[in-house]
């Protein structure tokens, strides 16, 4: 079955209109056969329209990269997944003198290390990550090393790049463009702002009100320190050649082998299961996340920066990937609509449905209540006439320009005894998800949502 083009690039432009989006480049991947397209403007100020050669930040779909890169280590024998990092670098030391001594690449690729992202200002140079690896040698543990799975936004990739960088004797940028981007042909692929052409450069958009429509972001990228967790930009094009890689066992569409099929395998079947299976899926592998739609297992991997958003899902058993880039959002309805109209077009599975809440559990409620926090995020559980709510606290600089109240206060829908919806508090948010879990002192010790970990503070 093949897409009707057409209709999906009408129904596209009905959605970013709905959800005021300015444009999204999308491509599908199937049986080899590439097709792509892009609806929508680069920047509502200068209504430049999107095309299939225009360059989108990826976010976080950049630790897919420099997981790839890293097995290409793993290859070569020069590191092993579950040898300490200081093996590779002696001199690595957190607060905590156990996971100092412990911690593997393993843990980092699979966000179960539980180090804080404690690592200050490394600034904006070359040596960003060396800096950063040096400045965590107070960092506190959020959780103990191994014990649960929560995000690392920027610091466990950036140990795993700083490894990349010394056995290599070269920047992370210069490993990233030598092991991975010119190996693969991508013309269109960057690991810092400074590299991309602006001239096809997406710029990323806010919306704080439907009355206001989509604004452009004042942030237009990153920091640095972000780099190997979040900096790549690309086109749907060269995001599906790295989706080629893991769907035929490590070779790019040009046929050049760029890691073994024993490390594609490795990066798809070593997992630790999410907290919060609801939301992206149950389990983390290495740079990729689980998931499973009706029985068939997909892989994903996601980004956000500040105004840009972008979608991967590979399905092994199906040979498709789909990749999305937009510079609005992130709005996880929008995707799903998208996705699944593709989905639908093409004869496959779609995504899941949320789980429904169950009205029959009696929860015990004071076991939930209680304050999780770590730095910049905060969430206070509470009960009240037999229902749990979260109050999320936002940074008043943060709220001021969102134009929001600094409290927002959710209902908590439970699914089962540990995981629960939260309904959007207005029409510009979609319902998430949230587990709160380990009861382990009587009650809960963390609360864990987008795929971050929270603990309890009190």
């Amino acid at each position: 079955m093949t897409l009707d083009l057409p209709r999906i690039q009408a129904r596209v432009a009905e959605l970013l209109a709905e959800y005021a989006i300015p444009s999204a480049a999308i491509g599908v991947l199937r049986d080899g056969e590439l097709t792509e397209f892009a609806v929508g403007v680069t920047n509502v100020e200068t209504l430049e329209p999107a095309t299939t050669d225009t360059v989108y930040q990826c976010g976080s779909m950049t630790k897919t990269w420099t997981a790839l890169a890293f097995m290409q280590l793993v290859d070569e024998g020069r590191v092993d997944l579950d040898e300490p990092v200081r093996t590779y670098l002696p001199g690595f030391t957190v607060a905590d003198p156990g996971t100092s001594a412990r911690v593997t690449p393993r843990h980092l690729l699979q966000h179960t290390n539980g180090i804080e992202e404690a690592y200050g200002d490394p600034g904006e140079d070359e040596d960003v990550y060396a800096r950063m690896v040096e400045n965590i040698a107070d960092a506190p543990q959020v959780f103990p090393l191994g014990h649960t799975h929560g995000y690392s936004a920027a610091l466990g990739y950036a140990i795993l790049a700083r490894i990349l960088e010394v056995h290599d004797g070269a920047h992370w940028d210069d490993v990233m463009r030598r092991r991975l981007f010119d190996p693969m042909g991508l013309t269109s692929t960057n690991s810092w702002h400074e590299q991309t052409d602006e001239a096809r450069a997406a710029t990323g958009h806010l919306i704080r009100s439907p009355e206001e429509g989509p604004i452009v972001t004042p942030v237009r990228h990153l920091p640095r320190a972000f780099g190997p967790g979040g900096n790549i930009t690309s086109t749907s094009r060269d995001v599906l050649a790295m989706a080629h890689v893991l769907l035929n066992n490590g070779t790019a569409p040009s046929g050049r082998r760029i890691v073994s099929a024993e490390s594609v395998r490795e990066m798809l079947c070593s997992r630790v299961p999410v907290p919060d299976p609801h939301a992206f899926g149950p389990a983390w592998a290495l740079g990729l996340i689980v998931g499973d739609w009706h029985g068939e297992t997909v892989y994903a991997t996601d980004g956000s920066t500040i105004g840009q958003n972008a979608r991967l899902r590979i399905l092994p058993d199906s040979n498709t990937a789909i990749a999305m880039l937009t510079n609005g959002g992130p709005r996880e309805n929008f995707f799903h609509t998208v996705f699944n109209e593709i989905l639908t077009g093409l004869g496959m599975v779609t995504i899941p449905d949320l789980h429904a809440p169950d009205s029959t559990l009696n929860l015990d409620l004071p076991r939930y209540e209680g304050v999780y926090e770590r730095p910049g995020a905060r969430y206070e559980v509470s009960a009240e006439d037999g229902k749990l709510y979260l109050t999320l606290v936002l940074d008043p600089m943060h709220a001021e320009f969102l134009q929001k109240p600094d409290r927002i206060r959710y209902e908590l829908l439970p699914v089962s005894e540990t995981h629960f919806l939260m309904p959007p508090a207005d029409p510009l948010e979609d319902t998430q998800t949230v587990a709160i879990y380990d009861f382990t002192n009587g009650v809960a010790q963390y609360l864990h949502t987008n795929c971050r970990v929270n603990p309890r503070q009190r």
